[in-house]
């Protein structure tokens, strides 16, 4: 039996510039860190040739071709799994709908797992190529490269997606202190909307080239969301997410609506600096940045809004249990 654990993301500038129609001609850059909520994928060998899968819904299939979880399918193709296995998932929010990368995260968790099963140990650079090569050229995903690369590395990085399609992936030099304090001043309330991104981001990934002077101005504040957090300056963090969201919000149609400006308003009244809603918008979490001696405001002005606690974590993807005492192959 392998389990692999996978951490989901918080993008706090730059998203949008991942995408290929953008990065392809003016390069992009994103600013994210790793939190220590997780997708977890179980793998165990079975005694039959049987293929059982277990999430939302229970699949069991005879091979790799019959599996319906699109993720679960590519990533078994990709690694040589073939049959005889049974996979688990598992994770601490639903799998769509939540702005922190989810699904990225599950399939990378899912390759690790299926590699780890077969014996084979890979790097955090493979992973979150073969990811990015699954979600965005396999199954014609709408998205960009990000949250691969933040669920594979983990940590608080800084992404440079360059023209020729490669990434370059840096930690943040910066102390614990600050990133406690950091960590301490972000809050995550779920707004209560659902979405589907898709149709959001398949807008905006169309729209990119009338709106790269937009996307130019979204870069540039990852370099100033970056420059803060090397100093040290975070409250910088809080108005930039602020102004990453109002620029974000001319990108598609449907990235706000009345209902998440007056959360977005909440937020703000009750002393947060700075608030934008994770992921590609319409719905899921709302991220604010809030100094730790106003929580108690923000929190009463967010009654009825189920906060989502959480801390800065430092590992990307990893393996968190082996047990191969059997091999029935």
């Amino acid at each position: 039996m392998i389990i692999s654990q996978t951490p989901l993301r918080i993008s706090l500038c730059g998203g949008g510039t991942d995408f290929k129609e953008y990065y392809s001609q003016r390069e992009g850059l994103v600013v994210s860190t790793a939190i220590d909520k997780y997708v977890f994928v179980i793998v165990k060998g079975r005694f039959d040739d049987l293929i059982y899968i277990n999430y939302t819904k229970k699949e069991i299939v005879r091979n790799v071709d019959e599996i319906q979880h699109d993720l679960v399918r590519e990533a078994a193709k990709k690694t040589g799994i073939k049959c005889g296995v049974e996979i688990t998932m598992l994770a601490d929010i639903p799998s769509e709908g939540s702005g922190l990368g989810s699904s990225s995260s599950l399939l990378v968790g899912l390759l690790n797992a299926f590699y780890n099963y077969n014996g084979i140990l890979v790097t955090a650079e493979q992973l979150a190529q073969e990811a990015c090569e699954i979600e965005i050229e396999i199954l014609k995903q709408p998205i960009g490269k990000q949250d691969q690369y933040i669920a594979a590395y983990g940590g608080l990085c800084t992404f440079r997606f360059c023209k020729d399609g490669s990434v370059e992936t840096e930690h943040l030099n910066i102390s614990n202190e600050i990133k406690r304090k950091l960590g301490s001043n972000l809050a995550l309330f779920y707004t209560n909307v659902t979405r589907r991104s898709s149709s959001i981001l398949t807008e905006q990934k169309l729209n990119i080239n009338k709106n790269i002077e937009l996307h130019d101005k979204i870069k540039n504040m990852a370099f100033l969301t970056k420059e803060a957090l090397l100093k040290g300056q975070i409250d910088w963090i809080g108005s930039l997410l602020s102004k990453n969201w109002e620029i974000k919000k001319e990108l598609s149609s449907n990235i706000t609506n009345c209902e998440i400006e007056a959360i977005y308003e909440k937020a703000i009244s009750g002393g947060a600096l700075g608030c934008k809603i994770a992921g590609a918008g319409g719905g899921g979490f709302l991220l604010s940045y809030c100094r730790l001696a106003e929580q108690d405001k923000l929190r009463k002005a967010m009654m009825g809004y189920r906060e989502f606690p959480f801390m800065l974590e430092s590992y990307g993807t990893k393996i968190i249990f082996d047990y191969r005492r059997y091999d029935w192959k």
